[in-house]
C-alpha cells in the first residue's frame, strides 16, 4: 500500500489533498507536531524528527508519496519573507535523501506551485506548459528556486518521480481569511457581513479558479500516472474555464439576491497581476481527469460554509452547568 505524507494537511489544498488520497486508498502520515513555520529553529527539528517518523512507516517494498502544499507566502511578499518557506523545503529533501530505507523504495514527490505568479509577466494569450516563465515578483522567483529543488533531487535519485503542478487561482470552503489572498472566499465574508468589497483590478480581469478538491483530484491522479515515471512532469492544473471579475460579481448577485457593496481602487500589487490569465494544459496523462467543478456551484458551497462560521461565530456558548 502507497504511504503518503501531506506538508502543510491543515491547508485549504493540504485538506483536499487528504480527502483525495484517502479515497484512493492511501495509508496518511501525520506528524506529532504541527509544524511552526514562525520559528526556523524549531521547524528544523519538527522536519528532522518528521522526515525520520514517515521513514520509519514506510515500508520498503511499498511506494511513498510526499506531497508539498505548505506555504506561508502570497503575491505580496518579499524574498526575505518567501526564504524560509524555500529554505524547510531544502531541508526536508535532504533528510529525505539521507533515509536508506526511503531511497531504496519508490518515492514520489509532488509540489503545489502557483501558475498565476509565475506566469504573471506573459504577453501569451493562452499559457500552457510551453510558455516560459514570465515571474514578476519575489513570490514567483521564490516558486522557481522550489520547483528547480525537487527537479534537481529527482535528477540526484534515480526511482524517484516528481509532478510539478501550477495551479491556477484556487478556492473552496474554509480558506483561510486571515490570509492576504482568497478573492472568493473574501467576497462571500463581505456579503454575508454587509461589508463593501474592495477589488484592486479592473471588471475585465480574467482568472481562472479551480475547486480545492478538483486540483487535489488532478494532482493524485497525475502522480499515480505511470507517464510521469522515472522523470519530473510540470503541469498546469486549471479548470480551464476563465471568469472575469465582472462575471463572478454577477454570480453572487444572483445566489444572495442582493447587490454587492463594491468598492474599485488600486494598490501596490494591482500592476503585477496579468490582466487576462487564460491556462490550458496540453501535458497529457494516463489519468482521465473528471470535468472541473463548475464556478456558480463552488461558489453556492463558499458562501454556505461562510454563512455557517458567522452564525456560528454569533452564537454564544452554552455555558457549562456547575457541578453538583
Amino acid at each position: 500500500m502507497t504511504i503518503a505524507w501531506v506538508v502543510g494537511s491543515a491547508g485549504l489544498l493540504g485538506a483536499a489533498l487528504c480527502r483525495s488520497l484517502r479515497e484512493a486508498g492511501t495509508e496518511l502520515f501525520f506528524p506529532d507536531d504541527r509544524f511552526a513555520w514562525s520559528e526556523p529553529l524549531r521547524l528544523a527539528h519538527q522536519i528532522e524528527a518528521a522526515v525520520k517518523a514517515f521513514a520509519g512507516r514506510a515500508r520498503q517494498d511499498d511506494p511513498w508519496e510526499i506531497h508539498w502544499a505548505a506555504g506561508i507566502g502570497t503575491m505580496g511578499s518579499t524574498a526575505a519573507e518567501m526564504a524560509p518557506e524555500t529554505g524547510a523545503l531544502k531541508l526536508l529533501l535532504d533528510l529525505v535523501q539521507l533515509e536508506p530505507g526511503l531511497m531504496a523504495g519508490s518515492g514520489t514527490l509532488s509540489l503545489a506551485s502557483s501558475a498565476g505568479a509565475i506566469y504573471a509577466g506573459t504577453a501569451d494569450e493562452v499559457i500552457t506548459e510551453r510558455t516560459a516563465p514570465a515571474p514578476t515578483t519575489a513570490y514567483a522567483v521564490e516558486k522557481l528556486r522550489q520547483e528547480d529543488l525537487v527537479r534537481n533531487f529527482v535528477s540526484e535519485n534515480p526511482g524517484t518521480a516528481a509532478l510539478i503542478a501550477r495551479i491556477s487561482t484556487l478556492y473552496g470552503p474554509g480558506q483561510a481569511a486571515g490570509k492576504k489572498q482568497g478573492l472568493l472566499g473574501h467576497m462571500a465574508r463581505c456579503i454575508i457581513r454587509n461589508e463593501a468589497i474592495h477589488i484592486y483590478v479592473p471588471y475585465d480581469t480574467i482568472r481562472d479558479y479551480i475547486d480545492a478538491d478538483d486540483a487535489a483530484a488532478a494532482m493524485v491522479g497525475t502522480v499515480r500516472s505511470c507517464s510521469i515515471r522515472p522523470t519530473v512532469l510540470t503541469k498546469i492544473i486549471a479548470s480551464e474555464y476563465p471568469a472575469t471579475i465582472a462575471e463572478i460579481i454577477s454570480i453572487f448577485r444572483r445566489l444572495s439576491r442582493r447587490t454587492p457593496l463594491v468598492v474599485r481602487s488600486a494598490n501596490k500589487l494591482s500592476s503585477l497581476y496579468t490582466r487576462r490569465v487564460r491556462f490550458q494544459s496540453i501535458e497529457s496523462t494516463n489519468h482521465a481527469r473528471p470535468p472541473a467543478k463548475r464556478l456558480p456551484v463552488g461558489i453556492s458551497q463558499v458562501m454556505q460554509a461562510e454563512h455557517m462560521a458567522y452564525i456560528k461565530a454569533r452564537v454564544p456558548a452554552t455555558p457549562a452547568l456547575p457541578e453538583s
